[in-house]
């Protein structure tokens, strides 16, 4: 997931504007800062689901064993 980083960079950035906008009283703004933390959520469980397989698939070629699915 080379753009994810990049994605995440978007959507903390896009939380931290809609979060001050909320807290200086604009309602609606809640609702966008509420959608931008689920799709951050969404993103960082993706990452550390291919982290995870790319870990397990380098221990695996090093002692020669097949990676676990």
């Amino acid at each position: 997931m080379p753009n994810t980083t990049d994605t995440l960079k978007q959507l903390v950035e896009t939380f931290a504007v809609e979060a001050e906008k909320f807290y200086s009283g604009n309602n609606a703004a809640g609702s966008r800062a509420r959608k931008a933390l689920q799709e951050i959520g969404k993103y960082a469980k993706a990452e550390r689901k291919a982290i995870q397989e790319e870990k397990n698939n380098r221990k695996a070629a090093k002692t020669g064993a097949p990676a676990a699915a």
